[in-house]
């Protein structure tokens, strides 16, 4: 899960690039990158640390140009190292060409292998630099065959952005894993991840780019945009996740708004997996939050923020020599025994992964006075690794994968514990956006073949 945002025709293309990278922090925090252009040579400024940190106002005045491409980076293949910062940039017969990328190709290790055979010379260790590669080795003469040549090679996840010398390109791979829009800002075209990078520079909302489309802007025409359709259609497969957990609520991915289907998802997990006796609604925040709003209108329980999550942790912090108990899990959720003292509580999150912080989170709830605390996942059990965008850990890392509801009700120490059932969530997504997503990490069925 990464962040891409893009503008064309822009008198500050990098700063409301910047700006746009910001809203979309929180699809990765590990490095970021613009590159920009005036439409001959390329600016570019990429580091490891926060968009905030990173661009600052002397960054940004030699990022010049009327459009740039941006990136957030969330490592899935490649380590989180500077050389794997995107966008990435290489020069070719075809001149400068800058990509950034959203998702994963599950058949790089392959095409890899062949590149280098074939005399290739990677500079990193991301998926994303194989696109490079396949276009600076097609024969096309123009990038926009070029592309199209390289992406018909690839196989699994990519919502990219394309910046040469004459064109912007947006495009999204057939299958449409991982989401992106345009819109328009001044009357000039504008990309991006979530439509939360648009509300705050004022861009209006278009549209999302469809599965297996690709946007073209030229320089040269004036940035007019162009939609082509150049790769067989296959069947939808969305990221299910998207609507569960990465995007922001204030967002809308798959032509829904995440903050209603996440109370969507709420509702419909009080309605399969009820909690009879339990006095109030909490949630794990912030990721619970709009799921438990849902579980507590629909089972008519008070909702309470029984629990209070600290938004000021620095990078690192001093722990105490004398050693306290469950010290990281504190420094971040801490209980309000207030509210839930004595108390049948309802615990609502959205996932549960390993199982190690809602065990020491439990644990907490009772020593501040819960009576009894019963955890409702507003998704299914996660019992497979994603390879599509998601650094999702092994197999043998993901409680689902090897434990029945019962022996994870027992590690994490729930009075009962419930999970949103495939179909529930399916039919919730589905009637938000329309048929048509992913759900490896749920059911094990992946749409491609795995070859990484």
């Amino acid at each position: 899960m990464c962040a891409i945002f893009g503008i064309a025709g822009a008198e500050e293309a990098s700063n409301l690039t910047y700006l746009g990278l910001h809203a979309l922090q929180h699809r990765g925090q590990e490095g970021t990158g613009i590159v920009s252009t005036l439409g001959q040579e390329p600016f570019v400024h990429k580091e490891r640390g926060l968009v905030g940190d990173i661009f600052t106002v002397e960054v940004i005045e030699k990022l010049k140009g009327h459009s740039a491409i941006g990136h957030n980076r969330y490592s899935t293949t490649g380590g989180n190292t500077s050389e794997n910062l995107q966008p990435l940039l290489m020069k070719s017969s075809l001149g400068w060409i800058s990509v950034a990328h959203n998702g994963n190709l599950v058949n790089a290790s392959d095409l890899i292998k062949k590149l280098e055979e074939d005399g290739s010379i990677f500079q990193s260790t991301s998926d994303t630099e194989v696109i490079l590669h396949l276009i600076a080795r097609s024969k096309e003469r123009d990038l926009i065959q070029a592309l199209t040549h390289a992406l018909k090679k690839v196989v699994g996840a990519y919502s990219l952005l394309v910046l040469n010398s004459e064109y912007l390109i947006a495009v999204r791979d057939p299958s449409g894993f991982r989401p992106l829009v345009m819109g328009k800002h001044n009357g000039k075209p504008v990309f991006a991840s979530e439509t939360t990078a648009f509300d705050l520079i004022g861009a209006t909302y278009e549209r999302e780019i469809a599965p297996g489309e690709m946007i073209v802007v030229s320089f040269r025409d004036h940035f007019k945009v162009q939609s082509l359709r150049p790769f067989e259609p296959t069947p939808t497969k969305r990221c299910v996740f998207e609507q569960v957990y990465f995007a922001r609520p204030d967002s809308s991915v798959f032509g829904a708004t995440v903050y209603h289907t996440r109370k969507k998802l709420g509702a419909q997990l009080a309605k399969e997996q009820p909690a009879p006796g339990a006095d109030l609604v909490i949630p794990v925040p912030d990721s619970g939050v709009y799921a438990s709003i849902g579980f507590s209108e629909f089972s008519k329980l008070p909702f309470e923020m029984g629990i209070i999550r600290s938004h000021y942790i620095g990078r690192t912090f001093i722990e105490p020599r004398q050693s306290i108990r469950d010290f990281g899990v504190k420094l971040k959720l801490n209980p309000v025994s207030e509210v839930i003292k004595g108390k049948s509580i309802v615990v609502v999150d959205d996932s549960l992964v390993r199982g190690t912080t809602s065990k020491k989170l439990i644990q907490h709830l009772r020593d501040a006075g819960a009576r009894e605390v019963h955890l409702r996942i507003s998704a299914p059990p996660t019992a497979h690794p994603c390879f599509y965008g998601v650094d999702t850990p092994t197999k043998r890392e993901l409680l689902a994968s090897t434990n029945s509801v019962e022996s994870i009700r027992k590690f994490v120490g729930a009075d009962s514990l419930g999970y949103l059932s495939l179909t529930g969530l399916l039919k919730v997504a589905s009637e938000s956006s329309g048929e048509g997503f992913c759900h490896a990490c749920f059911s094990g069925e992946y749409p491609t073949a795995i070859s990484l």
